[in-house]
C-alpha cells in the first residue's frame, strides 16, 4: 500500500468536522500533512469538510469553526479522517453513508480521539480492533460491544481503518500515516519540524494516571539520547541504568512511566526505526544496515522489519526508493 498511490498529484485527505468540533482536532491533520513535501512538491492536500458547510457548533467554549466544504470531499479523497468529538448518538446519516462508501471503496479511513464513535456508528469498527480517548472507553464499550476496543494504546491500525486515542495521539496517528506512505526518515523529518516526538509505536500506552516522578524532577531524556547515539552497541538495561545512575529496577519503572515501554522494547523500536531510515536513505549492504542499527544480523533485521511492516528489507528499500523518486 505504501507506494500504490504515489503519483504526481498530492495524496488527498478529507478531514470531517463532526459537531461539536474543536479547532485543535481539526488543525492536527493540517499541521502534520501540511509539512510534508517531496522535492518541493506537497505530499498531501488537506480539505476540511462537514455535512452542512458554514459555521460548525464548537465544543465547549472553543473558538468558532467555519467549514466551507461539503461531504463531496470524502468521495474525492484517498484518506478520510474523522475528528472528535463525535460521541453523540445523532450523527448526520449523510456522514455515516459517506464513510461507508469510502471504506467500501478501499480508502483509508481514520479517526482522532472520539471520532471513533462516528466510525463505530457507521459500522466500520465491528469485529475490528480500535481505540479512542481513554476517558470515554467505558461508554464506547457499552455502546459498541462488537468492537475490540484497546483503551490503553496510542493508535490502532486494522486493515484500512485506523483509530487514535486522545487528541495528542492524533499527531502520532498522522505521523504513522506519513511513515506508511513515505517512510520513517520523512515522518521523523516532519516530526522535527513540528517539534513533536519521533514516530511512536501504536502500542505505546496513553499514560493513563501515570504522572512522572515529581520529587526530583529527573527524567531519562539524557539517557535516551545517549542510547540513540549508541544503538549499534549491545546495550543492556544495566548499561542504561549505569548512565542514568539509578538501579535497574528504578530504570524499568521510570522508563515505563516516561515512554510506556520497557527499556528493551524502546531500544528495539529505535533500532528498527534506524534500520528503516538507513534502508530509505542509503545503499548500504544489509549486513551494514543490521550492524549500524544494532540489530546485529541480517536474519534479525529481516525478522523485526517484516513483523512491523510486512516487507522484507529488500522490498522495503525498493518501495521507499521508488516513492522518493516520485
Amino acid at each position: 500500500m505504501a507506494a500504490a498511490w504515489m503519483e504526481r498529484r498530492p495524496h488527498r485527505i478529507a478531514v470531517v468536522a463532526v459537531p461539536p468540533a474543536t479547532t485543535f482536532d481539526l488543525s492536527i491533520p493540517a499541521l502534520v500533512f501540511g509539512e510534508m513535501e517531496i522535492d518541493g512538491r506537497a505530499g498531501y492536500r488537506v480539505t476540511v469538510c462537514t455535512a452542512r458547510p458554514g459555521p460548525v457548533t464548537p465544543a465547549g467554549s472553543g473558538l468558532d469553526v467555519v467549514v466551507p466544504y461539503g461531504l463531496e470531499a470524502i468521495d474525492d479523497a484517498d484518506t478520510v479522517i474523522v475528528t472528535g468529538t463525535g460521541a453523540r448518538d445523532d450523527i448526520d446519516p449523510r456522514v455515516l453513508d459517506a464513510l461507508r462508501r469510502a471504506s467500501a471503496a478501499g480508502r483509508r479511513v481514520a479517526s482522532i480521539c472520539t471520532g471513533a464513535f462516528v466510525l463505530a456508528q457507521a459500522g466500520l469498527l465491528d469485529g475490528r480492533a480500535a481505540t479512542t480517548y481513554w476517558a470515554r472507553s467505558a461508554e464506547f464499550t457499552a455502546r459498541f460491544p462488537a468492537v475490540d476496543l484497546r483503551p490503553d494504546v496510542l493508535y490502532v491500525e486494522d486493515g484500512n481503518i485506523l483509530t487514535s486515542a486522545g487528541l495528542a495521539a492524533g499527531i502520532d496517528l498522522c505521523l504513522h500515516v506519513v511513515r506508511t506512505d513515505y517512510g520513517a526518515a520523512t515522518a521523523n523529518a516532519v516530526a522535527r519540524l513540528l517539534v513533536a516526538a519521533p514516530v511512536r509505536p501504536g502500542g505505546q500506552t496513553q499514560f493513563i494516571e501515570r504522572p512522572l516522578p515529581t520529587t526530583t524532577g529527573a527524567t531519562l531524556a539524557a539517557t535516551r539520547e545517549w542510547a540513540l547515539d549508541r544503538l549499534q552497541e549491545p546495550l543492556t538495561r544495566a548499561d542504561l541504568a549505569a548512565h542514568a545512575r539509578i538501579s535497574v529496577r528504578s530504570l524499568a519503572r521510570q522508563f515505563q512511566a516516561e515512554t510506556g515501554l520497557s527499556p528493551l522494547q524502546w531500544l528495539l523500536h529505535q533500532r528498527v526505526l534506524r534500520a528503516r531510515e538507513l534502508l530509505e536513505t542509503t545503499d548500504l549492504p544489509m549486513t551494514q544496515v543490521a550492524r549500524l542499527s544494532g540489530l546485529a544480523t541480517t536474519d534479525s533485521l529481516r525478522q523485526h522489519l517484516t513483523r512491523r511492516t510486512g516487507l522484507t528489507p529488500s522490498a522495503y528499500r525498493a518501495t521507499f526508493t521508488q516513492s522518493a523518486a516520485g
